[in-house]
């Protein structure tokens, strides 16, 4: 037996080792297993019994078989809830409704999104066995069948989290009685997993006809729990889409709803489960149950990070560029339901078979060779993105109150000249970040808001809640009215200029409405999202097509090239961008991201400005920080992908929250933050530059076992310029571009 340094109280086995602790297991196909010595089995039904009954304790009280036929609200909060039984006034309610969680929500005025259904679920009970089977048999999840088992009775009980699950109630309604009798389960669909147990459990071969039963559980587009306050409704909270792991996360369910009901704030970091991360579009009855089929499986699927893409479900959102971005070779991912290219594949030719991503890999992907080509071309040519998922808001009154609102809400100045650009965030009280965005100001009392793609319910929402009660402000959700294209690379302006009859060559953060080719009224940026040289156009939608077609055309001569994402998100890894949700939450501040530059802590009041003052003085207790790594073989040792340990001097200091290819260095590179260690933590915590800098550390981080060197540096690396630029280049601070786990 081997301990495994990554995954702490977990342990590795080989064949031997698995047949003795678990006998009845077929190990000839297995190349070994982890065992956690510390997991247990918890009965479900007595933990409702003790928690319930400590909540009576508390001054709870229960009313069962009691339908609840509508959520009242007042003044956009919640004021009562209608039941069979009568009307209950209260200031807060919570939608735990688990299956009827969804039609719950729509029983609300406005209603509420909920964007979780039931998948059937099957497990199988089969005891007593002939065998006399042990009750401390190890709980098995065998990932190759999809399936789960535990001793039971003297027997076993089976589970399965099917690749290809079916969603539950034909008919799209939950029965609000005896939901038990409208499903079934069909032999056709549980056969064949029934038969990969067996394979794995030979002694259930005795089992001619097993008891199997179907009882579904919720689930939701992404897989992950929604949590937290609704977008729609103020005091309305949701805690819902179990996935399968109702029990796994009761405890911090309970706490984190708590805690958001008494004091506003979770002490968790809960920003993946924010029921505020959908669209209205995600809680289409249809759309659920074809996305269901696969979410129920990714439970026990490999999931390769940037290369696990959805099957079902898709193409809702699309730009005007994507049949024409899929004809020359694009390979799609989706994000908040919007379809975006990752990458291309150059070697296809219309009329082939459409390219697809092939199979994942936790080394270098096999697309990288393609990848690289699009950095190339943004590096020394033309690079042409779609990057149109941004979320886009327009702020706007009637006098100088939306500049006052702003200010407000914004911790770097924005009151800048009409044309200019800046880039900032918007804090909570505690300093972190709740949005991260560019504001341009189109005129004296209007501005336009670009914020990453996930944002686009969430941060209205949060914006929505701290105008002026004078109605003096609005705002104004245009995403769809604005296809975005990124012009990158020491070529762009010169593309540009030969496009349109205005001067091109624009000061960094700063913007101009220009035409181009045939089309008006288009918003060139000088920023991009890369950390390289070029331009953001906004542009209307119904010229997008045009404009690209122009810009690819006239490109040629320039080098131009279709890039993706994924090209795009290892280009600002390189140059120390941090993303949204990834290294900017909630919990984060500018100063521990390395972005207190853009703070402006000299001008009048503005959200979270008095801890970010305290910060300051006081120093950080964490600090992100860029790593390059050596001794590596990239082509074959495995690469970071984020979630990977930090170590300084062989003690823990952090994780890696970010990581790619270095088109430049040649080498990962890896975000991360780092804190001291704990041998080291006293009254102050502080973690210094001096700390993160000492030339006598020594760096690691532990990828898949093995350690590997890390250069640490607290700023940019020093990126050549291109030889290919004609004009000096001044680096610019980009938002970030989520490009994680999607919905």
């Amino acid at each position: 037996m081997e301990r495994c340094p990554r995954l702490g109280a977990k342990h590795i086995l080989g064949k031997e080792e698995l047949k003795r602790l678990h006998p009845y297991l077929h190990v000839e196909d297995i190349e070994g297993a982890i065992w956690v010595p510390e997991d247990a089995v918890a009965n479900l039904t007595a933990i409702c019994e003790v928690l319930a009954k400590l909540a009576k304790q508390g001054g709870a009280r229960y009313v069962e078989h009691c339908r609840v036929e509508q959520v009242k609200t007042e003044k956009g909060a919640v004021k009562s809830v209608k039941t069979e039984y009568g009307t209950v006034f209260c200031q807060y309610f919570i939608n735990c409704a688990g299956m009827w969680a969804r039609e719950l929500g729509l029983k609300c005025t406005p209603p509420v999104r909920i964007p979780a259904y039931p998948a059937e679920h099957l497990y199988a009970i089969v005891s007593p066995l002939s065998s006399e089977i042990s009750t401390s048999l190890p709980y098995i999840r065998d990932f190759d069948s999809y399936s789960y088992m535990r001793e039971w009775k003297g027997g076993f009980l089976l589970g399965w989290f099917e690749p290809d699950a079916k969603p539950a109630f034909g008919s799209g309604r939950v029965p609000s009685k005896d939901w038990t009798k409208h499903v079934k389960s069909d032999l056709a669909h549980w056969q064949p997993l029934w038969e990969k147990v067996v394979h794995r459990l030979p002694i259930l071969k005795e089992i001619k006809h097993p008891n199997i039963y179907n009882c579904p559980d919720n689930f939701t587009p992404d897989g992950r729990w929604i949590l937290g306050e609704s977008p729609e409704v103020k005091n309305y909270f949701v805690a819902v889409g179990m996935n399968g792991n109702s029990l796994q996360g009761a405890g911090g369910i309970g706490k984190e709803i708590a805690e958001s009901l008494i004091n506003g704030e979770s002490t968790q970091e809960v920003l993946p489960f924010n029921v505020q991360r959908f669209l209205d579009l995600h809680n289409n009855k249809q759309y659920l149950q074809q996305r269901m089929k696969e979410v129920v499986g990714r439970n026990y699927a490999i999931l390769y990070p940037h290369q696990s893409e959805y099957k079902y479900a898709r193409k809702l959102r699309c730009s005007p560029l994507y049949s024409v971005l899929e004809e020359r070779g694009a390979i799609f991912g989706v994000k908040m339901a919007y379809e975006r290219p990752l990458y291309f594949d150059p070697t296809y030719r219309r009329g082939q078979k459409k390219p697809t991503m092939p199979k994942g890999s936790f080394y270098k992907p096999k697309f990288f060779d393609f990848i690289k080509d699009e950095f190339q071309a943004c590096r020394e040519g033309v690079g042409i993105i779609d990057m149109s998922s941004f979320s886009k808001i327009e702020i706007k009154s009637s006098h100088g109150e939306v500049v006052d609102y702003l200010q407000q809400l914004c911790s770097n100045d924005a009151n800048i000249s009409v044309g200019g650009i800046v880039h900032t965030g918007m804090q909570n009280e505690k300093g972190g970040y709740e949005n991260d965005c560019m504001l341009v100001r189109q005129g004296q009392n209007s501005y336009f808001m670009v914020s990453p793609t996930s944002q686009q319910t969430r941060i209205y929402q949060w914006m929505s809640r701290h105008l002026p009660t004078d109605h003096s402000v609005g705002l104004n959700d245009v995403t769809s009215k604005y296809t975005v294209i990124n012009v990158v690379g020491p070529k762009a302006t010169d593309l540009l200029s030969e496009l349109s009859n205005s001067d091109i060559n624009l000061s960094p953060f700063t913007y101009k409405t220009v035409n181009v080719a045939y089309a008006s009224d288009v918003m060139v940026m000088a920023f991009t999202h890369t950390g390289e040289s070029g331009y953001c156009l906004y542009i209307p939608s119904e010229y997008a097509l045009h404009v690209y077609s122009t810009l690819m055309a006239v490109g040629k001569d320039y080098g131009a090239r279709d890039v993706g994402v994924l090209t795009q998100r290892f280009m600002r890894i390189e140059r120390f961008i941090p993303f949204w949700a990834e290294e900017l939450t909630p919990y984060v501040t500018p100063y521990e991201a390395g972005s207190g530059y853009s703070v402006k802590l000299d001008k009048g009041y503005f959200i979270g400005k008095s801890a970010l003052q305290q910060q300051k003085i006081q120093g950080v207790t964490r600090r992100l920080v860029l790593f390059v790594l050596d001794g590596m073989d990239l082509n074959k040792d495995v690469w970071a992908w984020g979630g990977e340990p930090l170590y300084r001097n062989d003690e823990f200091v952090g994780t890696v929250t970010s990581a790619g290819y270095g088109f430049v260095t040649e080498k990962l590179v890896c975000l991360g933050f780092i804190s001291l260690p704990r041998a080291e933590r006293q009254q102050t915590n502080t973690v210094t530059t001096d700390f993160i800098m000492d030339p006598t550390t020594c760096y690691e981080i532990d990828i898949a076992g093995t350690k590997f060197p890390a250069k640490p540096h607290i700023h940019p690396l020093p990126i050549p310029i291109s030889s290919k630029l004609n004009k000096k280049y001044i680096p610019t601070p980009v938002i970030s571009y989520q490009s994680d786990v999607s919905c």
